[in-house]
């Protein structure tokens, strides 16, 4: 009986985000108990992989965060391949909406972060953190609403989540670079011509672009460049179809998505949902950083998603899709706000101080959490799925 219903919950579609709330709600209670300090020191401790005294030595935070999410960006670049060369991408008509909704509402809550920032040098770099989307948790709080939610506004928003997350690697990489050594990157282009060779003879093993990804990885990571762009790079490199006409790109995404949604995120939120309430008050919220980035998420995700879409519409340039009615379009906005696992991440390259850091996770578990009951309530309350509301 419990196999039964522990193999129904991890096929549910809501179960990744269940367990990614649950991961985050461990760590804040370990971050407001007595393990405070040993959840902090467990992840303020180093490891290091050292050959002759040279290699890498980090954290294990930053393992987390630059390695393990690594293979999150590997899993999101799987992704966006699969969908240009076969799916929700392929087709420009079918971008246009949820690609105007995606711009709306990554450009919205950044500007919306900078105004409240804009006087202040030290937190202003933070402007990236509520312009991104968390796919696993968003998409969690669609499934609970079961058949309230038309299929084709499940795939409009994970259309909209998947050019969010495209467009918060391009912001990674522009903005979120350190000191550039170009002798790595040089250096990167060998596994990364290898790889391109490995695409074209359209393997059917993928072991060897795998080991070659992980070689990117260390020399992307020595260039200054964040490190989780190799998993995209390295992504695009397996075939989508090898020799025989099967797909090692779906296979791989297969076998890795477990993994990444049911493991690796949910280490992710744990090591970086820590929020410590330790002599926080209520102004604490009115800080710029958490306020700015509560403003973003909350109101800059409404009105940019909701926005963008209406003024696509209206113009002529696309259509509602079937069975979707404005109030679920402002729904979907909402759920857009849960920025949880991309903006922590993102927040953890715009700060090193930790007190900032926990501005940021404060900022964003209050927006995601309002954002996540928000959306959930307006979609419950939205009525019959089939019906069509003009505005």
């Amino acid at each position: 009986m419990l196999t039964r219903f522990i193999d129904t919950f991890f096929r549910h579609d809501a179960a990744g985000g269940i367990i990614l709330m649950l991961s985050a709600v461990a760590a804040l209670i370990a971050a407001n108990s007595p393990v405070a300090e040993v959840f902090t020191a467990l992840f303020d401790a180093k490891l290091s992989v050292l050959i002759n005294g040279d290699g890498l030595s980090k954290p294990i935070l930053l393992w987390v965060n630059d390695g393990l999410m690594a293979v999150f960006f590997f899993l999101i670049g799987l992704e966006l391949k699969r969908e240009m060369l076969e799916g929700k991408l392929k087709n420009p008509r079918d971008v246009v909406l949820p690609g105007m909704a995606a711009v709306g509402g990554m450009a919205l809550p950044a500007l919306i972060y900078a105004a409240i920032n804009w006087s202040n040098p030290s937190t202003l770099g933070g402007w990236a953190i509520p312009a991104a989307t968390d796919i696993a948790f968003a998409l969690g709080v669609l499934a609970l609403l079961g058949k309230r939610a038309p299929t084709a506004l499940k795939v409009f928003l994970l259309t909209l989540a998947i050019l969010d997350d495209l467009g918060a690697i391009v912001v990674i990489a522009l903005f979120y670079t350190a000191e550039l050594k170009i002798s790595y990157l040089l250096y990167a282009l060998v596994p990364l011509a290898l790889m391109g060779w490995l695409n074209m003879k359209k393997v059917h093993r993928v072991a060897p672009i795998l080991m070659l990804g992980v070689v990117l990885w260390v020399l992307v990571l020595k260039s200054g460049v964040h490190a989780t762009l190799a998993g995209v790079a390295t992504a695009f490199f397996v075939p989508l179809t090898d020799k025989w006409g099967k797909s090692p790109l779906h296979a791989l995404e297969h076998a890795l998505m477990p993994y990444v949604f049911f493991l690796i995120v949910p280490i992710f939120a744990f090591a970086n949902a820590g929020v410590s309430f330790e002599g926080m008050s209520l102004a604490a919220l009115m800080a710029p950083v958490p306020l700015g980035i509560a403003a973003g998420l909350i109101l800059g995700k409404q009105v940019g998603v909701f926005g963008l879409t209406w003024l696509t519409v209206k113009s002529g340039r696309a259509h509602l899709p079937h069975g979707v009615n404005w109030r679920h379009i402002y729904g979907v906005s909402a759920l857009a706000g849960i920025g949880f696992t991309m903006s922590l991440f993102i927040g953890g390259l715009s700060f090193s101080d930790p007190t900032l850091m926990n501005d940021v996770r404060l900022g964003v578990l209050l927006a995601s959490g309002l954002s996540a009951v928000i959306g959930f309530a307006v979609l419950y309350l939205a009525g019959n799925p089939d019906a069509e509301e003009k505005v």
